[in-house]
């Protein structure tokens, strides 16, 4: 992508936020278009597949803190004709001025951070950072191509509440931009080679100079790449990207909690002139148990509620409560009070590491919503015996 690109193209009204939105509002609009343009939901449908790319190639972009911060400085310099002339007619007619059509030197050199052009930090390291040349000295000339990581990204993945304590592999579809297999990433069609630009020779970038100054800008005719392609690719139209669908096995650790995000190096999208792909981070969401919960203290614990009766809490008994990997048998001590939580040791979350969690197993009591002539005899029985107790003594004690 050249820096003309940039300023040609508005990738805010792509995802359909402004300029000033946060990263999770980029984030939540990408992912919605996404799942909305994704080809597997419009197969064969090639304007879906092409407004996907647009959408994957604007949150590339803005999606990573430093390419929206240059991608914001592009356009902000080049907004309302800050140069005489438009950056679509390419080049810098006319000469400086102060007024809305020209360019203002100071405010130039205020920004720059000094106050000769031709130094460090001047003019010309200004213009470098919008089109890759360095150099800042008239005349000097640096490719635009250099190498470029590859922008992270980002995918989701459901699974299982048991896969997540104990672990899994688990496969995962992820479309995105990446190196168009047709044409190997060249852009030209297969049997055809790009030549050089005649116009930058192949640098992709022409120079203009204003008397003691020259500036440079992406060449028009190979909009900054340096090459020149006559026959493009069908595939890619001659950017040598295109969106891959691809099957990749994700390595689910035993214990993964909701929401964590699992970290695939070199998994994201492709690097720029040979330079390293960038990672690819799964975000996983766990599907509810029916029965067994996660603890918020210590995620390796689990935790389960067993329904007993009174009795049962009143004289104690031995319960038989489900684990993950069978049942065990769980003593209850006679008086225990309805929702204290006693500890299974060993049954819960067993990580790589031999590390292991325990089952937290919360007693609470099941009233019975309707009793028989015998047990409410029994009952009444029971509350006459035991009408000396009084539960909320403490509670009324102060009045």
């Amino acid at each position: 992508m050249t820096q003309r690109d940039w300023i040609e193209k508005d990738f805010y009204r792509e995802l359909g936020v402004d300029s000033g939105a946060s990263a999770d509002e980029i984030k939540k609009a990408y992912r919605k278009l996404a799942r909305e343009l994704h080809p597997d939901a419009n197969p064969g449908d090639a304007r879906a597949e092409a407004r996907f790319k647009s959408v994957s190639e604007a949150y590339g972009v803005l999606s990573d803190d430093k390419k929206r911060r240059e991608y914001d400085e592009t356009r902000a310099l080049f907004a309302g004709g800050a140069f005489s002339g438009s950056p679509g007619a390419g080049g810098f007619p006319g000469g400086f001025g102060t007024g809305a059509q020209g360019f203002d030197l100071g405010d130039l050199f205020a920004r720059s951070g000094a106050g000769n052009p031709g130094g460090a930090g001047g003019l010309g390291d200004l213009f470098g950072g919008l089109f890759g040349n360095r150099g800042g000295a008239a005349g000097a000339r640096t490719t635009t191509n250099r190498p470029q990581r590859g922008a992270d990204v980002e995918s989701e993945l459901r699974i299982d509440f048991i896969d997540a304590v104990r672990g899994a592999e688990v496969q995962i579809r992820l479309s995105s931009p990446g190196r168009c297999e047709r044409c190997g990433g060249t852009g030209a069609r297969p049997g055809s080679t790009p030549h050089t630009c005649p116009t930058c020779n192949g640098v992709g970038l022409v120079s203009t100079s204003q008397g003691a100054f020259a500036f440079s800008e992406p060449c028009r005719d190979c909009r900054g790449t340096g090459r020149i392609i006559d026959d493009p690719c069908v595939e890619c139209g001659g950017d040598g990207v295109a969106t891959r669908t691809r099957t990749l096995t994700v390595r689910v650790p035993a214990g993964v909690d909701d929401g964590q995000k699992i970290r695939l190096a070199g998994q994201g999208e492709p690097g720029r002139g040979g330079a390293p792909a960038g990672d690819l981070y799964v975000k996983v969401h766990v599907t509810p148990h029916r029965i067994f919960g996660r603890s918020a203290k210590n995620t390796d614990d689990l935790t389960l509620k067993v329904p007993v009766t009174f009795p049962e809490l009143a004289l104690g008994a031995t319960l038989t409560v489900p684990t993950l990997d069978g049942t065990v048998s769980l003593k209850i001590p006679p008086g225990t009070a309805s929702g204290r939580t006693l500890r299974v040791r060993g049954r819960g979350v067993q990580r790589h590491n031999g590390k292991t969690g325990d089952l937290l197993v919360t007693v609470e009591v099941a009233v019975p919503t309707r009793l028989d002539d015998a047990a409410t005899e029994a009952l009444q029985a029971y509350a006459e015996a035991t009408k000396s107790f009084d539960p909320r003594a403490e509670l009324l004690g102060g009045r």
